[in-house]
């Protein structure tokens, strides 16, 4: 029994070999069972208070990484970020990446600062490979979405020494979190967005922004200096905006009795048509009315059909016989106004006609180049009223008509109504026309030191009460021209104002005609012969379609 007992071999051996055996037995048998086991329970400890936490990041790293890859391509190519999707679901999307982008780096530089190291690799590597990648020297999109962030947003990041010596792997998370840091320290530069239209280059700056605001004349002209200007000019999205942002009185078109028209430019080397006569339409025409770039001529063989063309273009347009006879001389007004949504112009012709039913009444037919078709309204105004050939003027759906007597004739596009408006044309002889200045209707009329502008400013003062302060025209400019071109009484034959709107008024003093721009006030004559009876229609130098 003693011989194995553990007691009794002990005593019996030698102490040196005792103690020997004791030492292997402690270093082989306890010691490491125990580390062992200690590192186990490490381990195990740790799991479960992160895995929480580690599943979290990893779902919102592998989720975000493809959504900012996206922003950054977007980015790159157009300037800005992502689209806002359905419901701005696109644009959260995009948000939420970029913040779990960094609280994963917050998470990051936390765990840096506690531990000495980054974040763990977790399960099957996924935490460290969305942290900054896995170790076989092949970068993580986390961290190649982080490198072309860096190239696109700001020049290169130089790193620390010591992070550059110990650097073996692209740089990850932590290699940009220190070279901004170290950037910081240093003299501060602008971080801007390399495709912004700051660094664009002149010609494409002019091309774009400035080249749609010029006339057609000098467009034309443009054409010749390189070819990248002459295939955008020529292009029908180039003319659709220069439609829209072009909208200055060019020049008049002037026809005297049946002589062919002619062209009257307010700048020479500016403005102009390529054919003045409108020979390019199938027959001889008379002008009547026009509206942003587009002219409306009426044949004069048949049915006197109408045209619509854009003399700058050479493109026409014929349409139907109208319902109804418009006369010799209709008062005929073409509304056409400028889009961004429509390519191709649509327009209408609002034509008021004496009544053939009843007496004394005008009746009105209109065209919708939508529908393609002419329509009478069912509007008639009864009045002893006769209204002024070509002094029809368009004004927010609402056509205006000058009427002998001081008076204005009002119809409605929208309730397609009418009614009668006091004009102010008293003291005048007649010498006044009706225009468009900033949205409002205006009545130019002359007086003994030059003109007056007076815009619409109630045109219900006459259902107001008796004595009521509102007036009905409001005076918008008093312009002084010395010497004079109109005599204190104006006799309509020597001396009427021609077109007034925008920021041109025409007149005619002596026998010849004058322009004034309100905006340079300036005066210079436009025509040394002038024949009273002649037709002048405007024109804006717009390169239209139809």
């Amino acid at each position: 029994m003693l011989l194995v007992s553990p007691a009794s071999t002990s005593l019996l051996s030698n102490p040196l070999q005792s103690f020997h055996a004791t030492y292997k037995t402690t270093t082989r048998l306890q010691a490491p069972a125990k580390v062992l086991a200690m590192a186990k329970q490490t381990s195990d400890d740790s799991s479960s208070t992160t895995t929480i936490a580690e599943k979290a990041a990893i779902a919102g790293g592998l989720v975000s990484t493809p959504v900012i890859g996206w922003s950054l391509y977007t980015l790159k190519t157009t300037g800005c970020g992502l689209p806002p999707g359905p419901g701005g679901s696109i644009g959260a999307l995009e948000g939420v990446s970029y913040l779990a982008v960094l609280g994963i780096v917050g998470w990051s530089l936390y765990t840096k600062t506690k531990t000495g190291s980054g974040l763990p690799n977790g399960p099957f590597g996924l935490l460290g490979a969305v942290e900054e990648g896995p170790k076989n020297h092949k970068p993580s999109p986390k961290r190649l979405f982080f490198d072309i962030f860096v190239s696109i947003k700001t020049p290169p990041l130089s790193l620390s020494p010591r992070r550059f010596h110990e650097r073996r792997n692209p740089i990850g998370v932590e290699d940009l979190i220190e070279g901004i840091m170290d950037r910081g320290r240093r003299a501060n530069q602008v971080l801007v967005n390399k495709n912004s239209k700051i660094y664009m280059d002149l010609k494409d700056i002019v091309r774009d922004h400035a080249l749609p605001y010029l006339p057609a004349k000098s467009l034309f002209r443009f054409t010749g200096v390189c070819r990248d200007w002459k295939l955008d000019i020529l292009t029908p999205f180039f003319a659709h905006k220069q439609s829209n942002c072009f909208s200055d009185i060019s020049g008049f078109f002037y026809q005297s009795r049946a002589d062919p028209p002619s062209f009257i430019s307010l700048d020479r080397n500016a403005y102009g048509v390529p054919d003045p006569s409108l020979n390019f339409l199938p027959e001889p025409v008379d002008i009547r009315t026009s509206s942003n770039g587009l002219l409306c001529c009426q044949g004069r063989d048949g049915y006197k059909a109408y045209y619509i063309c854009n003399p700058v273009t050479k493109k026409w347009k014929k349409l139907p016989k109208a319902n109804a006879d418009h006369g010799s001389d209709p008062a005929i007004v073409l509304i056409f106004e400028p889009s961004l949504l429509n390519f191709v112009a649509e327009y209408k012709l609002v034509c008021a006609f004496p009544s053939v039913d009843f007496d004394n009444g005008y009746e009105f037919e209109i065209y919708s180049s939508k529908e393609g078709s002419w329509r009478v309204s069912g509007e008639i105004y009864f009045g002893n009223k006769t209204l002024v050939p070509r002094s029809g003027v368009h004004v927010n759906d609402i056509v205006y008509w000058q009427a002998m007597g001081s008076q204005i004739l009002v119809f409605d596009l929208k309730m397609e109504r009418t009614q009668l408006l006091y004009g102010d044309f008293y003291g005048t002889g007649g010498c006044a026309a009706l225009g468009l200045m900033d949205g409002k209707l205006c009545l130019t009329k002359a007086q003994s030191s030059g003109l007056t502008v007076n815009v619409l400013s109630n045109a219900y003062t006459n259902t107001m009460e008796m004595n009521s302060k509102a007036r009905t025209w409001k005076t918008k400019h008093q312009i002084t021209l010395s010497p004079s071109p109109f005599a204190p009484a104006a006799d309509r034959l020597s001396s009427n104002i021609m077109f007034a709107s925008g920021n041109v008024v025409l007149f005619r003093s002596g026998g010849k005609l004058y322009s004034y721009n309100l905006k340079t006030k300036e005066t210079q004559c436009v025509g040394d012969e002038f024949d009273y009876d002649a037709r002048i229609v405007s024109h804006v130098n717009s390169l239209v379609e139809i």
